[in-house]
């Protein structure tokens, strides 16, 4: 044998390469932990103090899938953990210092009870995220209030009613609708049968992380709404769709619904920017003629627009059912309903923009969005090549992986209420 093969190192084996391999895959877990605990830190801190507001997103997911460039799942499961972060604090130190992954305690928080904290965070050092998944499945459910005895001895109550009851607040309108369960029936088989339609639509758009949110019951109910207008068009007087009047004071620009309250002026430019709001204009009192007819977008000029724009123009967003054809100049201020000053933005960014939440100026071949703070939104996120170095924590090596015996598991029991 020469001397120069003696010398040569010994070939590494199967056992020992692995072994490394896994010794810095660990590493580099605890790590990744660690710093998804300060991104949900963050995330904390935007959503207590009310920062998101000011972005243009709408909502706390829709930010964070925008700014760190994550799946829509993968934002929905921060913006959990970020949301209950005061609630499961073990669970939540666990991520910070590496020893639990953000899936694990993301499943937490979206289906543990309250006061669980402690016995999920220990389970969850040795179960993997499908374990996780079984056993908050075999936690007990809440049981529903006692109601109060009927008296008997009354007269039994007529057969049930429908009924509608409103009420509202600074920003909303409550709607409460209590049908009989015939009535219901037909009601949840209509509703039930629009949703399908725009989970269809839905369906069609492409997969990619700017894709909408998938269509909720309330869209349904909007589009059975609107479906209803639609049905009723040709029996109403003139054929006309029902549409939002307005009554605009030509001298101040003070304006109001007809036969309604006041309205500001960011709730004004709203409604007389979409096509589906008619403005009557008022001079001393007098009315003296309807708003312009060509501020409305007819098919043509919106199927150019639909084929330039594709989605909505705000940064971030990628909405592309129910979007507005926005004035980029105002048409109340002379803007023509013209492609150059048209640009298609969704309900939440128009009313968004005329509230001066965010900020879209023109043309549209040079368009321009901004935040309250005036700083330029763009689509990318905001990832870039680290300048410090990665947090100082242990390796994680992960759950056991041990094939769990539900049959011995203990399910988290909530404490006895108090009767008192």
């Amino acid at each position: 044998m020469s001397p120069s093969a003696s010398a040569e190192p010994a070939a590494k084996s199967f056992d020992e390469r692995l072994g490394e391999l896994f010794d810095e895959l660990a590493e580099l877990t605890g790590q990744r932990n660690a710093i998804d605990g300060r991104i949900v830190d963050i995330v904390a801190e935007i959503e207590r103090d009310g920062l998101w507001g000011a972005t243009g997103a709408r909502s706390v997911p829709a930010l964070v899938a925008w700014k760190t460039g994550v799946t829509p799942s993968r934002a929905e499961t921060i913006a959990a953990v970020a949301h209950r972060l005061e609630e499961f604090p073990q669970c939540a130190a666990g991520l910070r210092n590496g020893t639990l992954s953000l899936d694990q305690v993301g499943v937490i928080a979206q289906q543990a009870a309250p006061g669980s904290d402690a016995h999920f965070s220990e389970l969850a050092r040795s179960a993997t995220v499908t374990q996780l998944r079984t056993a908050l499945k075999l936690q007990p459910k809440p049981e529903p209030e006692p109601r109060p005895d009927a008296d008997l001895e009354h007269d039994p109550e007529p057969g049930p009613q429908a009924s509608i009851t409103t009420n509202s607040d600074e920003q909303y309108r409550y709607w409460q609708i209590r049908l009989p369960h015939v009535e219901a029936a037909a009601f949840e088989a209509a509703l039930r049968s629009h949703r399908d339609a725009l989970i269809t639509e839905w369906k069609q758009c492409a997969e990619t992380d700017q894709r909408p949110p998938m269509p909720t019951t309330a869209d349904a109910f909007m589009r059975l709404v609107e479906a209803g207008w639609d049905a009723e068009a040709a029996v109403r007087p003139h054929g006309q769709r029902t549409t939002v009047v307005v009554h605009v004071d030509a001298k101040d620009a003070v304006a109001s619904l007809h036969l309604g309250p006041m309205l500001d002026d960011a709730d004004r430019r709203y409604l007389t920017c979409d096509a589906t709001c008619e403005a009557w204009f008022h001079r001393d009192g007098r009315l003296i003629g309807a708003g312009r007819t060509t501020r409305t977008v007819n098919r043509r000029l919106r199927r150019a627009l639909e084929y330039r724009d594709r989605t909505c123009v705000v940064p971030g967003c990628g909405a592309t059912l129910g979007l507005h054809a926005h004035h980029l100049v105002h048409w109340e201020e002379g803007g023509p309903t013209e492609l150059w000053n048209l640009a298609l933005v969704c309900p939440y960014h128009h009313r968004a923009h005329h509230r001066g939440i965010i900020t879209i100026t023109g043309p549209a071949d040079a368009l321009t969005v901004t935040d309250s703070a005036g700083r330029a939104l763009s689509s990318a996120s905001l990832a870039r090549p680290p300048t410090t170095p990665p947090p100082a924590v242990e390796p994680c090596r992960g759950p056991t992986g041990e094939r769990a015996d539900w049959w011995w598991y203990q399910p988290f029991e909530p404490p006895p209420t108090d009767a008192n």
